[in-house]
């Protein structure tokens, strides 16, 4: 966690229906949300009921599906104070995501992980409560985003993402659940379809998404159970801290099952030429450390494709959520829905290109 950290991209309740119409201005919520209750003081006194003594500085971090402060500590460095939301992991899910970077950090990875809380009702435990919100603490870190044109970057990124694969194979997440076709692709545009896309616009979205669900379907044909490890879920630039020259991964709430292969995809931008660049490069240093199947490569788009259809329904999900309609102004708007559907029939033609190479 950092100051640098990316909004997140996962969403999973929805309690109201928004316009159809996607009239902006229309009230899309009423009534307190769970989040408006975390003050200044309720937040210092969470982190205190952990044994820390505030000094009275919180500066809010750029994050959405939970809430993120740095909070400021006598006579000690500031903690990162994260407030899971409401009703979207359960104690299980979230302490398995704590677990995977403990096993992480043991292996002297360099992951940031919670801190154990040493005082209070959760001590020896590295998720507390406060006032019926879970919390955890993390230190602060510094760093930049990496630069991914840097191709010695990438080499270096892929042989850490490959030992963090190695760990994640260990075992599997038993309550998290994985990054897949019903979950990702159809749940999410059954959600959308019903509650979000302009009328004008439905058929439109109803029938390109009908053809990308089977192309996606056939695509990933050949994915069997055992290619899901646990994953980082997020791996995008904005989720590593690079410093002295190496990176820090950092917000593994959206740890999932996946394969390997959605870590790496993240880290792709450009044009096609340019990605086959990045993925040579960081497979080359994958390879120092891990297997890797070069079938996986055939499934970039699929999951592409799922990760699209899965922020607009995140989007659409939250949008009872204050801070959404704040911070994404330009959601459900009729030139949104309609970029939206542009940008999934390019991924259906993206979908039918052969796959990039490892060279």
């Amino acid at each position: 966690m950092t100051e640098d950290e990316a909004s997140d991209n996962i969403g999973n309740v929805a309690e109201t229906e928004p316009d159809r119409d996607g009239d902006p201005d229309a009230p899309l919520f009423s009534g307190q949300h769970p989040f408006d209750r975390l003050t200044p003081e309720l937040i210092m006194s969470a982190v205190e009921s952990a044994g820390y003594l505030c000094d009275g500085r919180i500066f809010a971090l750029n994050s959405y599906e939970n809430r993120v402060y740095q909070v400021g500590v006598e006579d000690g460095q500031p903690l990162i104070a994260k407030f899971y939301r409401p009703e979207r992991w359960s104690g299980e899910q979230i302490q398995e995501e704590h677990d995977y970077c403990f096993a992480l950090v043991e292996q002297e990875l360099p992951v940031v992980a919670p801190l154990v809380l040493a005082n209070g009702p959760d001590s020896g435990a590295s998720v507390g409560h406060y006032d019926d919100f879970r919390f955890a603490l993390f230190p602060r870190r510094g760093g930049h985003a990496p630069e991914l044109d840097n191709l010695d970057n990438l080499y270096t990124l892929g042989k850490f993402l490959a030992r963090i694969h190695l760990v994640g194979a260990v075992k599997p997440f038993e309550y998290r659940p994985a990054i897949d076709i019903s979950t990702f692709g159809e749940e999410s545009v059954g959600f959308v379809s019903e509650h979000f896309i302009p009328r004008d616009l439905n058929a439109a979205y109803s029938s390109l998404t009908v053809d990308l669900l089977a192309a996606m379907r056939e695509q990933l044909s050949t994915l069997l159970p055992e290619d899901y490890i646990r994953v980082h879920g997020d791996s995008h630039a904005g989720n590593i801290l690079w410093r002295d020259d190496l990176p820090h991964f950092v917000d593994f709430d959206d740890a999932r099952m996946a394969p390997a292969i959605q870590d790496v995809w993240m880290l792709l931008c450009g044009d096609r030429n340019r990605q086959q660049l990045q993925v040579s490069e960081i497979l080359a240093g994958y390879g120092e450390f891990n297997d890797f199947d070069p079938r996986q490569l055939r499934w970039i788009e699929s999951f592409r494709a799922l990760r699209l259809l899965y922020f607009s329904a995140w989007l659409a999900r939250r949008w009872q959520d204050p801070a959404f309609p704040r911070a994404f102004p330009w959601f459900n708007t009729a030139r949104y829905w309609g970029d939206h559907i542009l940008e999934l029939r390019e991924q259906l033609a993206a979908l039918n290109e052969q796959p990039l190479q490892w060279l």
